[in-house]
């Protein structure tokens, strides 16, 4: 009897690896998989791109204008729950070197990502195609994606990728900018709120995942999607677009397509905050198209509160006319409940609504 060869992990990793969209997208036609239904695929219409998704200029809050900066950050929160900080205090260097970073990850052979494929979605630093569901989804998503916890710090950094060897030392010096960021923004929000300093710290903003996606040219795309339409789950979305052309925003029954701009941040109201603030401050939808002709690599901080903070309108906030709009719940509750609707705000929501 001839002898059972098991392939050594980092060989069936490479094998794996072939599902990447990044491995095989060179010359073949949109694969029938990857073809969204008709009433939620872009199509060939042009979606605007929209100047008027707001803009805070966050070099402006400090002394008499730090009034003016809150009641934008508010304001914007409220009407679109997305907007763009510039003049953030994150250094142009920094950001660009570290989306070369991960530009040169996605270059990397199949031998140097190896190590970091995985299809296990309890693995906490991973590399993927598609979904967390790629088995189990009707159709794919034209998009690769690296994902790791980056708080603490000290603790998660052993675990991020070894390639580039310049990596973990760019991305941990990122990383650090971008909570820091992030924390700035919650500060302003509660202010505007009329809560306490430092409400969000803690448990509420505890968690930090970094999501790195990886969107290939595309045969077709007018006819897939890299992210699909959904609310992020979390409490506060810092993203970094890039210079290309990809994300969209829905509002008012219509997308509307958020313009780059030279090095802003995108700042996403994530589910958590528009619970919190009783449904004053928006998580809007949003989804991520292809393009044709040039890869594009976007880097998102998603934070959020640890598993078992238990999360409820805050009732400082709420009128005497008014009545809180959700029940108490943890995080982690919600979560379990939000990964099967992939995202869908209304169904995500409505186990945790108090109807009167």
């Amino acid at each position: 009897m001839q002898p059972v060869l098991v392939p050594e992990p980092e060989n069936l990793n490479i094998q794996e690896m072939e599902k990447l969209v990044s491995s095989w997208f060179n010359d073949r036609p949109l694969p029938q998989s990857y073809i969204f239904p008709p009433e939620t695929r872009p199509g060939n219409h042009t979606i605007p791109r929209c100047n008027s998704i707001p803009v805070v200029d966050l070099s402006k809050a400090s002394g008499h204008d730090r009034t003016t900066i809150v009641q934008q950050i508010l304001t914007a929160s409220r009407e679109f729950g997305f907007f763009q900080v510039v003049n953030h205090g994150v250094s142009e260097n920094l950001v660009n070197d570290t989306m070369n970073v991960f530009k040169e990850f996605f270059e990397l052979s199949a031998e140097d990502k190896a190590g970091v494929y995985s299809e296990d979605p309890k693995r906490p630093c991973r590399l993927y195609t598609s979904s967390p569901n790629y088995d189990r989804e009707n159709v794919h998503l034209w998009r690769d994606n690296l994902r790791h916890p980056c708080h603490p710090l000290e603790e998660c950094i052993k675990i991020w990728p070894q390639k580039p060897t310049r990596y973990r030392e760019t991305v941990a010096a990122y990383s650090i900018e971008a909570k820091k960021l992030g924390l700035r923004i919650l500060e302003f929000v509660s202010e505007g709120l009329g809560l306490s300093s430092g409400f969000f710290g803690d448990d509420l903003s505890e968690s930090v995942i970094l999501s790195v996606n990886h969107y290939p040219p595309c045969p077709d795309p007018s006819l897939t999607l890299g992210v699909p339409k959904h609310c992020d789950p979390n409490l506060l979305t810092i993203l970094h677009q890039g210079d290309i052309y990809g994300l969209q925003v829905f509002k008012d029954g219509e997308w509307i397509g958020v313009e780059p701009m030279h090095n802003a941040f995108v700042v996403n109201i994530g589910l958590q905050l528009q619970i919190i603030s009783n449904n004053m401050l928006k998580s809007a939808e949003h989804r991520a198209v292809t393009n044709s002709k040039v890869a594009r690599t976007t880097a998102a901080f998603f934070i959020s509160p640890v598993d078992d903070c238990i999360i409820e309108p805050v009732k400082s906030i709420i009128n005497t006319d008014e009545s809180p709009a959700y029940r108490a719940f943890s995080y982690k509750e919600f979560l379990l409940n939000y990964i099967p609707t992939t995202g869908n705000s209304e169904k995500s929501l409505e186990p945790f609504k108090l109807h009167a």
